[in-house]
């Protein structure tokens, strides 16, 4: 019998650790705020053609509507109800974007915001997404329903009822988060409204979640509700499928709540990831890209199978979450495109690419006044939706760094890679470096003041290789630079430290 629950919390477990993504490919793009009908046609015109696995999508369920500040981009994670219209669109819209998407081997990973409501402050109204009327000052949400019997205030001991101690874990996980109206997940009410809410979304064929605020949430509780979680639709995943569960846990260490709390239940973010790979190239603090000869779990990060990895996402892109300053984002073009471009070569982790939008910057004292802005809309609120320029990238301030020769063709690296081990490491003990993934690929990075000039071994088969950083291969052609692998399996690489992109990648694939 203890065989067969071994066997049963295994299963579970092992299933909510894979992506499930298909055709051999690795990475997740966040296409944050995108509207439904922008990223089913995404997936079939770019992502699947670009060996993109799957898609995080915004939080999809009724959400508050704020008009002061004016449509802020977090009023997406303030939900007033589980019915899926929102500021992305409507149910039918998001059922036909998970059915292209999925037609076409890209997941669907959903953003589930299912630790709080909207905040205390929200009001009176029908100003939801969907129209629905509530009261956040009663703790009245009908559309559920919840009352104020289905919220944690009576076991919060704080005298505001908001968190006021992180190293309180009872305060982190029983009081409010920035005033939102905490629910009550002990609650068997609670955790069958979320998990039906999580069983709609399952059924119309998504693959798993994104689950917000986890730190806030009790792991047991979490997995009562993901207990109760359908198998995966068996029109696109194998029968028995487990929905891929990755939970957001801030854990940059020193806090009384631990990431590893959460690795029973799926993977989960590891935040130390970019806030350290922003720290080595910013080269503060005397680090330097030698030192990741043992990046991963080396620097004290999560176990491999246990993390999901980014340089950044739409939270420390703006200064809020972790990592602070050190956060790499596409503000800084030249070395965001190396720091992807090192995250996506090498092997630790599941990688999430970010995919933004562009909004007016305004700093008083260090901080951006503006970091709450919304994604690009018209006068009425409505977002506008994503414009493709002929030359490919994106229009109306949508970012679109997945599109980004750079960074789209180290997706396809990865994919190339995939399953190889790390190999053929060099560094000159500054901030050069080089290593190989067996046989299959390898990456040389120069962040040094100086040129690069080295003739390497690479591991891979002689022949002439298409670099993917500065173009593409075509058939026989190559838009880039060109690099000659020897019957010994070593190439000359020179970078210059002036160069646009001062790092260069070729894999099996790019051979001519």
């Amino acid at each position: 019998m203890k065989l067969v629950f071994l066997a049963a919390l295994l299963g579970l477990s092992l299933g909510q650790h894979d992506p499930l993504t298909k055709h051999n490919r690795t990475s997740i793009v966040h296409l944050f705020e995108w509207r439904w009908a922008d990223i089913a046609a995404e997936c079939e015109r770019y992502l699947a053609p670009h060996g993109y696995g799957g898609v995080q999508i915004s939080p999809p369920n009724e959400h508050i509507i704020l008009s002061e500040p004016w449509r802020p981009w977090w009023q997406r994670y303030q939900p007033i109800g589980y019915s899926l219209c929102s500021r992305s669109g409507s149910h039918a819209e998001l059922q036909d974007m998970i059915t292209r998407c999925n037609n076409v081997g890209v997941n669907i990973y959903v953003d589930a915001v299912i630790n709080h409501m909207c905040g205390a402050g929200g009001g009176e109204g029908t100003h939801s997404s969907c129209g629905s009327y509530f009261n956040a000052g009663k703790k009245e949400f009908p559309s559920v329903p919840y009352s104020s019997w289905d919220f944690n205030d009576g076991k919060c001991r704080t005298g505001s009822g908001n968190i006021e101690n992180y190293n309180d874990i009872y305060q982190v996980r029983d009081c409010r988060l920035v005033s939102l109206l905490d629910l009550a997940l002990e609650k068997d009410y609670v955790r069958s409204k979320t998990a039906d809410f999580m069983n709609t979304l399952i059924d119309m064929g998504v693959a798993g979640f994104r689950v917000d605020a986890c730190k806030h949430m009790w792991p047991g509780d979490m997995k009562a509700v993901f207990d109760r979680l359908h198998n995966l639709n068996t029109t696109w995943f194998a029968n028995g499928s487990k929905p891929f569960i990755f939970q957001e846990v801030i854990d940059l260490g020193g806090e009384a709540i631990q990431s590893s709390e959460y690795f029973f239940l799926g993977r989960v973010t590891e935040f130390k990831y970019g806030a350290k790979l922003g720290t080595v190239l910013r080269r503060w603090h005397g680090e330097k890209l030698s030192y990741l000869r043992n990046w991963g779990e080396g620097w004290g990060f999560m176990p491999n199978d246990k993390a999901v990895v980014f340089v950044d996402n739409h939270d420390n892109q703006r200064g809020h979450g972790a990592g602070g300053a050190a956060i790499l984002t596409f503000w800084d073009a030249r070395l965001y495109k190396m720091a992807m471009g090192l995250m996506l070569a090498h092997p630790y982790g599941v990688t999430r690419v970010m995919s933004s939008f562009r909004w007016d910057r305004h700093f008083v004292d260090g901080k951006d006044q503006n970091d709450w802005m919304g994604p690009p809309s018209f006068p009425d609120g409505s977002t506008k939706p994503v414009p493709i320029n002929p030359d490919t990238t994106c229009g109306d301030a949508w970012v679109c760094e997945h599109r980004w020769r750079q960074i789209r063709n180290m997706v396809i690296f990865r994919n190339v890679v995939n399953g190889q081990p790390l190999s053929n490491w060099w560094d000159n003990q500054s901030n050069q470096i080089a290593f190989g993934r067996g046989d299959r690929g390898f990456v040389v990075i120069n962040n040094d003041d100086w040129n690069m000039d080295v003739t390497l071994n690479t591991g891979l088969p002689p022949g002439t290789y298409c670099d993917v950083i500065s173009g593409d291969k075509g058939g026989n052609r190559c838009t880039g630079r060109q690099i000659q692998v020897g019957g010994d399996g070593r190439a000359h690489f020179h970078i210059s430290n002036m160069a646009e992109d001062p790092f260069m990648a070729i894999h099996a694939e790019s051979k001519l």
